[in-house]
C-alpha cells in the first residue's frame, strides 16, 4: 500500500478464525456492524473500508481491482492475520476474486455475499455489460487508429476479433443489464420521501429504510452517508463519493480461475417454483430471480469446487434480509475449512 494511504480497520472482537469482511459500493465497514457482533460469537471478525470511502484515505488513483485487493493484503499483513477467511458484499466480489486468484496461499477461503457477479467472476460466454463496454471502447478507439494509419493487416484482424467475438458478447451483456435493470425497476415502486416523524430519529429513519428499501444500516453506517445533528435528527444527504465509485468502474478487472475454497450466496426476490401467472411485482422479481440464477450457475460450472447457494425472497443486502440463511451457509462452509 502507498505510504499516504491509509485505510480504515474495524475490529469486532471474538476469538478463532479470522474473518475479514470487506462492504460493498460506497458504503463503508461499518455497514457490518450489527452482522459482524453475530459473527463474534464463533470467530475474531475484523473489518476494512476500502480506499476512497468513509475515514479511510481517498487518493486520486488506485481504484483498479487488483489496487484494491492489494490494499486487502497490506491490511492483512499490517494486522498479521494467518490465513483469514475474507467475506465480501456486492462489489467487495472483485476484491475477493484478486487475492483469490493472484494470492491464493495467502488466504482459506472466500465468501461472496451477493457479490458473485461479472465483477468477480467473469463469464467468458455471457460477458459483463460493465467490462465489455470498457473493453469494446478501447478495441474501438485502437480500430479508428489503425484505419487512419491505413494499417489494413492487424485492421482486418481485429474487426474480425469484433465482429465475431466482441460485438456479439457485448451484445449478450448488454442485453442481460437492460434485462435486470427493467425488471429491478418494475419489482418494487419508488418510496415516498421520509416524513419529518421519519427524519426526527435515528432509531425512526432506520425504521423507514427498512420499510421503504427492504433493508437498514447501522446507526455508525448512517453518519457515514448522512448529516444528523447532535440530538439524532436527519438533515441531510452527504455527497457521495462518486469520483472513487466511478474509478471503481472503470478499474474491473476479469476474473476467471479463482484458486481458493468459495461459498457464493446469490439473492432471488422470489422462488422460481411460484406460478408466474401472477401480478406485475411477482412476475418482475420471478423475470430478474432468473437472470441472477444463470449468473449463479455460470460461477457454479466456471468454479467447480464451490458452494453456490441461492437464496429465493432475498434482497442485495443479503446479510440483512436473510440474516439466519446467510449464517447457517457461513458457519457450515467454514466448519469444513481447513
Amino acid at each position: 500500500m502507498e505510504k499516504d494511504v491509509q485505510l480504515e480497520v474495524l475490529d469486532w472482537g471474538g476469538s478463532g478464525r479470522p474473518l475479514v469482511l470487506l462492504a460493498g459500493q460506497g458504503l463503508t465497514a461499518h455497514a457490518f456492524d450489527d452482522f459482524a457482533l453475530k459473527l463474534a460469537t464463533d470467530y475474531h471478525v475484523y473489518g476494512i473500508t476500502r480506499r476512497g470511502f468513509g475515514a479511510s484515505s481517498t487518493p486520486e488513483q488506485g481504484y483498479s481491482a487488483d489496487r484494491l485487493g492489494d490494499d486487502v493484503l497490506a491490511a492483512l499483513d499490517a494486522l498479521k492475520l494467518d490465513h483469514p477467511v475474507l467475506v465480501g458484499h456486492s462489489i467487495a466480489g472483485q476484491e475477493l476474486s484478486s487475492v483469490g486468484t493472484r494470492h491464493p496461499e495467502r488466504i482459506s477461503g472466500l465468501i461472496y455475499l451477493d457479490a458473485g457477479y461479472g465483477h468477480a467472476y467473469y463469464d467468458t460466454s455471457q460477458g459483463y455489460y460493465p467490462i465489455d463496454q470498457l473493453e469494446l471502447k478501447k478495441k474501438l478507439e485502437q480500430m479508428e487508429k489503425l484505419l487512419i494509419e491505413n494499417n489494413l493487416a492487424e485492421g482486418n484482424t481485429l474487426a474480425n476479433e469484433l465482429l465475431q467475438k466482441l460485438l456479439p458478447r457485448f451484445e449478450r451483456s448488454l442485453k442481460q443489464e437492460m434485462d435486470m435493470r427493467s425488471a429491478a425497476a418494475r419489482m418494487q415502486p419508488a418510496p415516498s420521501a421520509p416524513t419529518a416523524a421519519d427524519l426526527e430519529s435515528v432509531r425512526a429513519f432506520r425504521t423507514w429504510l427498512s420499510r421503504a428499501q427492504g433493508f437498514t444500516l447501522p446507526e455508525a453506517e448512517l453518519r457515514q452517508q448522512f448529516e444528523i445533528t447532535d440530538d439524532g435528527r436527519i438533515v441531510g444527504q452527504k455527497p457521495p463519493r462518486l469520483s472513487a465509485q466511478i474509478a471503481i468502474a472503470y478499474g474491473m478487472q476479469k476474473h476467471t480461475d479463482i484458486r481458493v475454497p468459495s461459498l457464493a450466496i446469490f439473492a432471488m426476490p422470489s422462488d422460481l417454483r411460484i406460478s408466474e401467472n401472477n401480478d406485475q411485482v411477482t412476475r418482475a422479481k420471478i423475470e430478474y430471480s432468473k437472470i441472477v440464477d444463470a449468473i449463479a450457475t455460470a460461477f457454479e460450472t466456471g468454479n467447480p469446487s464451490a458452494r453456490v447457494v441461492r437464496l429465493p425472497n432475498a434482497n442485495h443486502v443479503v446479510f440483512q434480509s436473510n440474516e439466519a440463511d446467510v449464517l447457517r451457509e457461513m458457519k457450515a462452509f467454514l466448519s469444513n475449512l481447513r
